[in-house]
């Protein structure tokens, strides 16, 4: 995933992908900080990307909101420490949850340095207003995160974030295909990832 940051600051405050996201799987609106549950949510640079900011720099990106969500990262440590393998990777190195399998020990949370990931500290579903049918509702001990709308991409459609921007700010595509969309954007742009010194591999790239 390729976010263009220059587009979310030209159209902020425009929620439109967060909004559709949360919307389509379900994700609670819990009034309450601590017990917050998100999947897509917005963040400072200095917060984005601790390791990159400095003085100078947070004065050129002041005000510019960054987009945070699964890195879906080439090499997961929330997947090395899951201890039932409710976490995996698919072979499209898409990360995934299997809130079924969850036993909520929270080690995938411990584990990822982003922050990507939710515990559901109460029982979510009163904090639903107009649930989705079509997407399971999750229940109270269980973790969960960003899938990059696996049942989406399964149909042929994209996920839900790129398919509510009306702005082109979020673009998807294979970045094993060196002919593909992404890959041609990404070697016009200047891009970062979060924290790429980890090593852990993240796949979603910021245009500055």
């Amino acid at each position: 995933m390729v976010i263009d940051t220059r587009v979310c600051q030209k159209y902020a405050p425009c929620e439109d992908c967060i909004h559709a996201c949360h919307h389509l799987h379900n994700v609670p609106q819990i009034p309450y900080k601590k017990h917050e549950v998100k999947w897509i949510w917005k963040d400072e640079f200095e917060h984005a990307f601790p390791d990159t900011a400095h003085e100078y720099a947070n004065e050129v990106l002041h005000g510019r909101e960054f987009l945070l969500l699964c890195n879906h990262c080439e090499h997961p440590p929330c997947v090395r420490v899951c201890p039932t393998q409710a976490t995996f990777k698919r072979e499209d190195g898409i990360v995934m949850m299997d809130m079924h399998r969850c036993i909520g020990c929270r080690f995938c949370m411990a584990a990822c340095p982003y922050g990507s990931r939710s515990f559901n500290w109460r029982d979510p579903r009163p904090f639903i207003k107009n649930p989705n049918p079509r997407y399971p509702t999750r229940m109270k001990g269980v973790v969960e995160k960003c899938t990059f709308c696996t049942e989406r991409l399964a149909e042929g459609k994209l996920p839900a974030c790129a398919e509510a921007c009306k702005h082109g700010a979020i673009v998807v595509g294979d970045l094993a295909d060196p002919n593909s969309e992404i890959n041609k954007i990404l070697r016009e742009h200047f891009t970062l990832r979060r924290k790429v010194h980890l090593g852990t591999g993240p796949s979603v790239f910021y245009i500055i």
